[in-house]
């Protein structure tokens, strides 16, 4: 059976935006879903995250794992740790470093393992908007298909795919269900 991890993003819900949807019509194509709360989401830790995401998520061959926004990092460096890949990695207003990160940030990637993520991940496809408000624009997402091949898809006008803060309910999102319904 297929299984999906479905990981939210900084300060959200498993229950907030498009998540409860995609986990509804994944599973309702048979897919196995998992879309846990992550730890501290108000102020995430890609370490604390990356350690939970291990010790209480399976990844195997079928699985495809889904992040927005901070639980794109997350995605990445779950896949650098795997010691086998997975069939797919979508990437939701993803990024590699926001403009006003510190090099310290909690949430930045430290000396990643470009290789090791791309052998992980049979198949990689990024989603970012022309206007996205905190910057996980249409350059983050080229930036990750630079360094991990796979497919960009640019959405005109649709900010971060989901924010109260921006009045971007972001209820659905079909294009997203398709991609990860690609056999």
């Amino acid at each position: 059976m297929k299984n999906a991890v479905l990981f939210h993003g900084m300060g959200r819900t498993p229950e907030d935006l498009w998540y409860p949807w995609l986990r509804a019509e994944l599973e309702a194509e048979g897919f196995a879903v998992s879309a846990p709360q992550l730890p501290d989401a108000e102020n995430p830790d890609l370490e604390d995250w990356t350690s939970f995401a291990l010790e209480t998520q399976k990844f195997d061959a079928r699985t495809i794992i889904v992040g927005h926004s901070a639980g794109c990092p997350l995605v990445l460096s779950v896949l650098e740790k795997l010691a086998h890949p997975v069939h797919r990695a979508i990437l939701v207003a993803g990024y590699i470093r926001l403009p006003e990160m510190e090099d310290d940030n909690p949430m930045l990637l430290q000396s990643p393992n470009w290789e090791r993520m791309k052998h992980n991940g049979r198949e990689f496809f990024f989603f970012n908007s022309d206007n996205d408000p905190w910057g996980c624009d249409l350059r983050q997402g080229e930036a990750l298909r630079e360094r991990l091949g796979g497919t960009l898809i640019i959405q005109t006008g649709e900010g971060h795919f989901g924010s109260e803060v921006f009045d971007q309910p972001y209820e659905t999102f079909p294009l997203l269900k398709d991609i990860c319904m690609l056999v």
